[in-house]
């Protein structure tokens, strides 16, 4: 039976609907808001899987009919995720997996479709919505409601889930998540928002959350069934205290080796010392497998229990740092002679390699998506390869992990990329990982940020990226700086921060716990400055400032503005106009051609000409100039003879301006045959007589040249009946 539920959310109704679509799933709701239209729906596997993980998805399928559009290509269907919807799917994801228990094995799906799209009321956040409560109605175990909002900040006033237009006037774009008691999930750019506007920002955001849970919360009191009984992995209590006798002692010690590598290497030891006792031991029993999946489970839950122990009891990290300090940082620039811009960035067993590539600005990314850009003119990409932790892997298309780091360290670099009208180029960053142990993607932002300076991008101020965490032991907390791999991997909190020293840029936290409370935010964001500033340090040790000259490889530009009007002259018919400039001023035989001088023309009547010869780009311009001339009636021009006719010669002034002189205009006697005096090339000195109303250029050679005496003393032709 259809119900439908409202809320009057800020001004604007969210509207759910559930019992009539998709009602063979484990629960499903139609989210309305404005005219963004979200189906939710999730659904459980009956059967348990051997894997010794949660097996959750969550997906966001992005239809190109909600708003409109076709999709292009030969295929006309949607196909992979595009970047866009992947990062959906991880803000989805994010929050709710918390919710359940970690032990659960049943595998659970939630897919969010995407049926229509109205840019102001945000699809991502109506589908986060959706997804909370479809878990929250059904009979799956899910300890929510969750929910989120997206806060913007215009002047001193923070709004909730901005338009269009608000966003872009908006200092701040983030994205919060939480349940009715905590925060549970944060994504951000900022233009150097203060560390107290952030925090401030992030407890606006949840007091709106908190009234979306309760709305959510009402809808599952009155049609929520009862939670289904369901098995969860358990270790039976005899064994699991045998092996934490045998592994723990060995176990603290092969954690506290300071170098990764070797800490690694030890802890595996002990894993597979204390696999084969047991499987010696179990020999004979026909649950031996089972028994040593306990086994593995067991001895990881030691190497945790530990890790927490010693931080949050003792104060002391695997590596011996303190809780505030980072590890050794090492910052350098032009390792690579031909890329236009590289840095090295090492921050302990962390390291990136960054590349900065510059293209002229038709060289942008298309987007083929939902949103209202189509256009991406700054890229980032991270490239995560397995070599970079010593291990063999997969390779192939990035995958959601690199996408959401690159999507990160994108945001934060994009706070300080300049304009299209300072700096006219497509600007991209790749972010090669060398080696791992903990926050690369931070490491990417520091070395993306050297190599833009390196390649003479005037960026407004440098940016750096640290990562925080968070280990709690009870109602103790401890917060580290520059966590480490496995303190990433036990702790329960990823909290990244960057940012120029005077404001945040990005920011990103995940969590393992349900919530954070505003203490611990204030605390790791304070800490999080004072290390960025000691990292900042590091980098313009390395280099001040953004270079003033471009790398030679890079491609020089010229810029300057011609009549908008003009614009379909220098494109020429079919395009013709401006194939022939290119080719003729790069002499190459294709615009393909790597060689090719790139021309970009705008709709305001900008011209930026690119190329790594200032000469041919010199050549272009004249070329484009030449087609945009205007000839003025009265003056006088020297031409070139293209055709020669009976009735008179074409004469080109200039690439692309061409006029007539008539037989009759060719001299001050009478011309019988203009091929008597005129051969195709020969030079002639014209004068403009103007266009005729067929838009014809009309020239006169004889007008051009000197009288002759014969014509001064030639009287004039008496008027007819004249004296009469």
């Amino acid at each position: 039976m259809k119900k439908v539920f409202k809320l009057d959310f800020l001004g604007r109704d969210l509207v759910v609907e559930t019992g009539e679509l998709a009602k063979q799933t484990n629960g499903s709701v139609l989210v309305r808001y404005g005219d963004t239209v979200i189906l939710s729906v999730c659904v459980m596997g009956k059967n348990t899987i051997t894997a010794d993980f949660f097996p959750l998805t969550v997906l966001y399928q992005e239809k190109l009919y909600s708003v409109g559009k076709i999709p292009g290509g030969f295929i006309k269907r949607e196909g992979r995720p595009t970047d866009e919807a992947t990062l959906a799917a991880r803000i989805i994801d994010r929050p709710i997996r918390p919710m359940f228990d970690e032990n659960l094995r049943n595998e659970i799906q939630v897919i969010n479709t995407v049926l229509s799209v109205d840019q102001d009321n945000s699809p991502i956040m109506a589908a986060l919505f959706g997804s909370s409560l479809c878990l929250g109605i059904s009979d799956i175990p899910f300890d929510g409601p969750v929910a989120g909002v997206v806060v913007g900040k215009i002047g001193k006033k923070f709004i909730i889930n901005p338009t269009v237009e608000e966003l872009e006037q908006s200092s701040l774009n983030l994205t919060v998540a939480g349940t009715k008691d905590a925060i549970c999930m944060v994504e951000a750019g900022a233009q150097e928002l203060s560390e107290k506007d952030m925090l401030e920002a992030l407890m606006f955001g949840h007091e709106h959350i908190k009234t979306l849970c309760e709305f959510e919360q009402k809808i599952i009191d009155e049609i929520g069934v009862q939670k289904q009984e369901l098995a969860v992995a358990s270790i039976d209590e005899e064994l699991e205290r045998a092996v934490r006798e045998y592994a723990t002692k060995d176990m603290l010690a092969a954690i506290q080796i300071k170098d990764k590598l070797a800490s690694y290497e030890r802890i595996e030891e002990v894993k597979n010392s204390t696999l084969e006792n047991f499987a010696e031991i179990y020999a004979n029993d026909e649950n031996i497998e089972q028994i040593l999946k306990d086994v593995k489970k067991v001895v990881d839950t030691i190497e945790g229990d530990e890790v927490r122990r010693l931080i949050t009891d003792k104060k002391v990290r695997p590596d011996g740092r303190a809780m505030d300090e980072i590890r050794h940082l090492d910052a350098q620039v032009d390792i690579l002679p031909r890329p236009h811009g590289s840095a090295l960035f090492t921050r302990g067993e962390t390291q990136s390699l960054a590349t900065t590539t510059l293209g002229a600005l038709g060289e942008h990314q298309i987007l083929d998506g939902l949103g209202l850009e189509d256009t991406k003119r700054f890229m980032l990409h991270y490239n995560f390869p397995q070599f970079s932790v010593g291990e063999t892997g997969r390779y192939g298309s990035p995958g959601r992990r690199e996408i959401g780091h690159g999507a990160l360290g994108e945001r934060a670099l994009a706070q300080v990329i300049p304009s299209e009208e300072e700096f006219p180029y497509t600007i991209r960053v790749v972010s090669e990982i060398l080696e791992s142990n903990g926050s690369s993607s931070q490491a990417t932002i520091c070395a993306g940020c050297l190599s833009l300076m390196a390649a003479g991008v005037p960026i407004k101020k440098p940016v750096a990226g640290i990562a925080m965490g968070l280990i709690t032991n009870g109602k103790k907390y401890t917060i580290l700086t520059d966590i480490a791999g496995l303190e990433d991997h036990m702790g329960d909190m990823d909290f990244k921060v960057a940012g120029t020293k005077d404001g945040i840029c990005a920011l990103q936290m995940d969590i393992k716990i349900k919530g954070v409370t505003k203490n611990i935010l204030k605390e790791a964001l304070a800490q999080a400055k004072k290390a960025r500033l000691e990292i900042l340090d590091v980098m313009t040790d390395c280099i001040k400032e953004p270079r003033k000259e471009l790398s030679p490889y890079a491609p020089k530009i010229e810029t300057f503005k011609i009549d908008p009007e003009k614009i379909k002259d220098v494109i020429g018919r079919g395009g013709e106009m401006i194939t022939k400039i290119i080719l003729e001023a790069s002499n190459v035989s294709t615009v393909n051609d790597k060689d090719a001088v790139k021309v970009d023309l705008e709709d305001d009547g900008r011209v930026i000409i690119y190329h790594t010869d200032p000469e041919i780009i010199k050549k272009t311009k004249e070329m484009i100039l030449d087609v945009v001339r205007v000839v003025e009636e009265g003056e006088i021009y020297t031409g070139t003879v293209t055709k020669v006719e009976d009735f008179g010669c074409f004469v080109e002034l200039w690439s692309g301006c061409e006029g007539l002189v008539h037989v009759s205009q060719l001299a001050h006697e009478r011309v019988n045959k203009p091929s008597d005096l005129f051969k195709v090339g020969d030079k002639i000195v014209v004068k403009s007589l103007g266009y005729d109303n067929r838009g014809r250029l009309n020239l006169s050679r004889k007008d051009a040249l000197p009288k002759t005496k014969e014509d001064v003393k030639k009287p004039k032709k008496e008027k007819k009946n004249q004296g009469k």
